[in-house]
């Protein structure tokens, strides 16, 4: 069953003359784990935008988005923040506190969570991630793989449903680039639907579709 259903998507964004998407389309099933790429300004992270309301770019769309049978524009606000997880490139970029454990909790504290359930969470994330010892650390002094596994524990900390990952290891180095994808892989052999956009084709051996974007 398609859990994200694009149907001939065109949007051009505010104040451009150009689309930056013609007639885009693209089915994710359920517990599915779909690679997207292709060349650079082709529109990827455009497209993937579209799904995550919060994050859609100012501009005209034309065509249709369905979320597990709703139309975007009208999916509950609180649903689509805890259900559609997002992690951007640049980990810079998506952090907004200055302790880790509070940056895992931030989230929470949002949608109005009991302290008793941000604790829970956030422990279960730190122990996932094996962040015990900086835990406690200045977000700032973190290194970039670090950075990116806290976002990522940020966006699993809400238990999401679908998890949008765009290029995810383009900032890190080989050793951080592996082990981020190896939690990547983990997550999807336990059910979770991915979304990933990558430039790096050996980061496809685990994943079940790959979509082009071309033209």
């Amino acid at each position: 069953m398609a859990l994200v259903r694009i149907d001939g998507i065109n949007f051009t964004y505010a104040g451009a003359k150009k689309s930056a998407l013609i007639n885009a389309s693209l089915e994710i099933n359920e517990g599915e784990y779909v690679l997207l790429t292709g060349a650079s300004g082709c529109g990827k992270t455009t497209l993937i935008r579209q799904i995550k309301p919060e994050l859609t770019p100012a501009g005209a769309r034309q065509g249709s988005i369905a979320y597990d049978g709703t139309a975007i524009e009208k999916l509950d606000t609180r649903r689509a923040a805890a259900e559609i997880g997002f992690v951007q490139q640049n980990p810079d970029n998506q952090i907004v506190t200055d302790y880790v454990w509070h940056e895992l909790a931030f989230g929470l504290e949002c949608m109005g969570l009991s302290v008793g359930v941000i604790r829970r969470r956030v422990a279960e994330m730190a122990a996932f991630f094996g962040m015990e010892s900086w835990f406690r650390s200045k977000t700032y002094a973190l290194s970039g793989g670090q950075k990116q596994l806290l976002n990522l524990a940020g966006a699993l900390a809400m238990d999401p449903r679908l998890l949008i990952l765009d290029e995810p290891t383009a900032m890190l180095d080989p050793r951080g680039r592996a082990g981020l994808m190896r939690v990547v892989r983990e997550l999807h052999e336990r059910g979770m639907t991915v979304v990933m956009i990558t430039h790096f084709m050996e980061e496809a051996e685990y994943c079940d579709r790959i979509a082009l974007i071309y033209r």
